[in-house]
């Protein structure tokens, strides 16, 4: 499968970048389950620079493991740029890293709304001492296991976009 080989090639070029410039990264992942820090660590050479995974697949979690406010998931839906940001912020502060990013989607089949079609995925990316950064995607035709592999995907894309360089 081509994304499977996109995967492993990203997920080797994030750790061997981060591995060069002495870089520790963090997941936060809710739709993903997981799936960026097994990407990550699949890699030979991972255990010096990937630092911890938080999966956040509920509210709850969302709250308790990385310090997300209730009130900003009352506001906004949990699927929102405010609680991605939120995600990636909560993972850098909760860890050792340099870098944090973080996925909030709907995954489907079902799930989605009009305002929040299924698909819709919330990326967010935080560094010390650097605004916070996020970006929307809509991953159509959408099954779940597509739109999971390509969130993946494109959170990898980010990751090695905007490892800071020393």
């Amino acid at each position: 499968m081509r994304s499977t080989q996109s995967i492993q090639s990203l997920s080797t070029a994030v750790i061997e970048r981060a591995v060069k410039d002495g870089l520790k990264v963090t997941t936060a992942e809710s739709c993903t389950g997981g799936m960026i820090a097994a990407a990550l660590t699949d890699i030979p050479g991972s255990s010096s620079v990937f630092e911890r995974g938080f999966v956040t697949y509920s509210n709850e979690a969302k709250e308790e493991m990385l310090n997300v406010p209730s009130a900003l998931i009352n506001t906004h839906g949990a699927v929102s740029r405010e609680v991605a940001q939120a995600m990636a912020q909560g993972a850098l502060a909760h860890s050792n890293a340099d870098i944090a990013v973080s996925v909030t989607g709907i995954a489907g089949p079902t799930g989605g709304s009009a305002g929040k079609p299924v698909g819709l995925v919330w990326f967010g990316l935080a560094q010390k001492d650097h605004p916070v950064w996020s970006e929307r995607r809509l991953f159509s035709p959408a099954s779940r296991v597509f739109i999971r592999l390509k969130t993946v995907e494109a959170a990898l894309t980010f990751l090695l976009t905007r490892l800071p360089r020393s």
